[in-house]
């Protein structure tokens, strides 16, 4: 069975930096697409940052424009968790975070955030407030 647990999530000052960890179990494709999503209240969810790692070797990272050069998203091969690390945090950056993985096998290119759906494995969610 695919699980998804997030964490890391809490009240941080604007500004401050936060890391979400996501550990996916039972799961293990040959390419690898993770992607970070958060939900802010009275807001539909939006796409943060994906991530795919090709069996070939290949990675390729994406991040929406309200995030790049504030977040990074990496692997933690010893830990065997995604991480999604964000600095110069802002009040606009309050939601809940979730990660997702793809249901069914990744072979497509171009910006993984576009792949993902309410059919593929999502976590539980972890809560982000930045506070002014």
């Amino acid at each position: 069975q695919v699980q998804l647990v997030e964490s890391g999530g809490g009240l941080v000052q604007v500004g401050g930096s936060l890391r979400l960890s996501c550990v996916v179990s039972g799961f293990a494709p040959e390419n690898f697409a993770i992607g970070w999503f958060r939900q802010a209240p009275g807001k539909e969810r939006e796409g943060v940052s994906c991530r795919v790692d090709r069996r070939n070797g290949d990675v390729r990272a994406y991040y929406a424009d309200s995030v790049r050069n504030r977040f990074t998203i990496g692997r933690d091969n010893v830990k065997n968790m995604w991480y999604l690390e964000m600095s110069s945090l802002k009040p606009e950056d309050t939601a809940v975070y979730y990660c997702a993985v793809p249901r069914d096998p990744y072979t497509r290119y171009g910006n993984c955030l576009q792949h993902f759906d309410e059919d593929d494995y999502w976590g539980q969610g972890t809560r982000v407030t930045v506070s002014s």
